[in-house]
């Protein structure tokens, strides 16, 4: 594979280990070649490192295979999962999952990233629904700016909607950015 098939969230190796790539940028400077600087993981330590690739540069990629899983629960240092086709259970520690946890719901389906055999992350549906559970009144003359209110959904963590959200209604979010995206109707 080249830098220039650099996605995030594909495995590859570097100096003998697995990274995950957590974000990539491609640089064109005025003087000089063309290069690649990456962000990545490491599968084992979860130590974050930026490194820079040539252009055009060939790198071996990593073992990856993706397992449709069921959310089981979260024991306090690992979130637990089960394989839906083979019915074995695994676990993955809070920094592997890091910001999406918020969005797992007891019994839901994630699609789960395995490298060399070893779940690493997880992957959510770009957008997900959810019930809010608390929701401030908005004061009456705010709608006509526009504004929005934090808004607690069925998972507990918090998104900016807006006014006319109320508590019982169901809203989709985006879980890559975390954004409010509509009201979904019952």
């Amino acid at each position: 594979m080249q830098t220039s098939d650099f996605k995030k969230g594909i495995a590859i190796r570097y100096n003998g280990d697995t990274y995950i790539i957590i974000g990539y940028e491609f640089v064109n400077p005025g003087k000089g070649a063309a290069f690649t600087r990456a962000k990545i993981k490491n599968v084992k330590s979860l130590k974050v490192n930026e490194v820079t690739f040539k252009s055009g540069e060939n790198i071996e990629e990593g073992n990856m295979e993706y397992k449709k899983c069921q959310y089981l629960y979260n024991d306090g240092s690992n979130y637990n999962f089960m394989d839906n086709v083979s019915y074995e259970q695994f676990e993955m520690p809070l920094d592997a999952i890091g910001e999406q946890g918020k969005y797992l719901m007891d019994g839901g389906e994630v699609t789960a990233v395995f490298v060399d055999n070893a779940p690493v992350s997880i992957q959510l549906p770009p957008k997900m629904e959810f019930d809010v559970t608390e929701a401030p009144p908005g004061e009456k003359g705010d709608t006509a700016t526009g504004g929005t209110k934090q808004v607690t959904i069925q998972t507990g963590a918090k998104v900016a909607a807006p006014l006319f959200i109320k508590e019982g209604d169901r809203i989709r979010v985006n879980t890559e950015t975390g954004e409010y995206v509509e009201r979904v109707a019952r």
